[in-house]
Order: C-alpha cells, then sequence, then structure tokens
C-alpha cells in the first residue's frame, strides 16, 4: 500500500481538496480482465473480482465525508452490487463518452473540478484525468495516461490502486491516523 508515501507539497495540495473521488471500474478497481461464464442456455455470465484492501479505503473515504462513485462503459450487476455495498453516491453504467456523466455529477454534487479526483487506467478516462483538480493512475495504466496523470500508484489494479489513491486523499488532509481508529470489518 501507500504507508510509506512521500507527498509533494503540490501533489498534497490537490488532493486535500478532494471532496468527490470518482473512477472506471475494468482496469481501475478490477484488474480489468473480462471472465465470461457460458451458461447452457447460450448466455453468459459475467464475473468481476474487487480488492477488499480498495473496499476498506472506499470505507474509510466515506467515513471522512468523501463521496464517491464510478463511470463506467460497461454494465454489470456484479458492480452494481459492489457499489451499492461501498455506498456509492453515483453510478453509471453503460457510459461511452464519460464527460456528459462526469458534467452531470458535478451539478449534482455542487462542486468544482479542483474538488473531484479521478482514477482511471485506459484512453477514455484522458478527458476527466485533464479536467479534474487530482487526476491518479492506476500502476498498470497505459502510458498516455499516466503522462496526464498528477499521480501514479504504486498498486496495479484491481490490486489496490484505489485504496492508494484515498490514503494519498486522506493523508493530505492530515485526517489518517485518526480514521485508522474508525476502520470497520
Amino acid at each position: 500500500m501507500a504507508g510509506t508515501m512521500k507527498i509533494s507539497a503540490a501533489l498534497k495540495k490537490r488532493a486535500a481538496q478532494i471532496k468527490l473521488l470518482l473512477m472506471d471500474v475494468d482496469g481501475t478497481m478490477t484488474d480489468g480482465g473480462v471472465t465470461l461464464l457460458s451458461q447452457p442456455d447460450g448466455t453468459a455470465l459475467e464475473i468481476k473480482t474487487f480488492d477488499a484492501h480498495d473496499g476498506q479505503g472506499l470505507t474509510l473515504a466515506k467515513t471522512a465525508g468523501i463521496r464517491t462513485g464510478c463511470i463506467t462503459g460497461r454494465e454489470s450487476a456484479a458492480l452494481l452490487r459492489r457499489a451499492h455495498e461501498m455506498k456509492m453516491d453515483y453510478i453509471y453504467m453503460k457510459i461511452a463518452l464519460k464527460m456528459p456523466a462526469y458534467e452531470e455529477i458535478l451539478r449534482k454534487a455542487e462542486l468544482p473540478d479542483s474538488a473531484v479526483a479521478f482514477v482511471g487506467d485506459d484512453l477514455p478516462d484522458i478527458p476527466l484525468l485533464r479536467r479534474v483538480g487530482l487526476a491518479v493512475a492506476v500502476g498498470d495504466a497505459v502510458d498516455d495516461v499516466k503522462k496526464v496523470a498528477h499521480y501514479t500508484t504504486r498498486a496495479l489494479a484491481g490490486r489496490g490502486a484505489v485504496r492508494e489513491a484515498i490514503e494519498l486523499i486522506l493523508k493530505s488532509k492530515d485526517i489518517w491516523e485518526e480514521l485508522i481508529d474508525k476502520a470497520r470489518a
């Protein structure tokens, strides 16, 4: 995780302003794999794997009063369940172009771009990453995403990258230590 994270003054200033954390799903909350389980009737069930450390991070973000959400191109019952478990405020699925959804979320949240962080991994995320106050690329994001990010996680997608982004925000707000005592299983 980000336990020994070194945060520059400029990065800390950006991260301390965050009130809303948005993220992509496949390749960010998950490792990017799409597993389809064939059914006898010719349909397929989609299987997604979510990281428990990311889940704990999302719970800590919620405890700290940071709203969360996801904007993704795919529709998934598994994601919907996980997002509800994590009490995400904004869940946008089957979104081909993410900017209109982002702008709708901004209106609903009544926040400026500077108060929003976005975690992404691939080309469709770049327009949002260029606009938000804190742009985070997962460790195995494509190079074009890493080039526009303010921070690239050491953790890989689906392996604690979202948690690392949350730790960055909470440590920048100087509330990480007090939140440890509030961590829930």
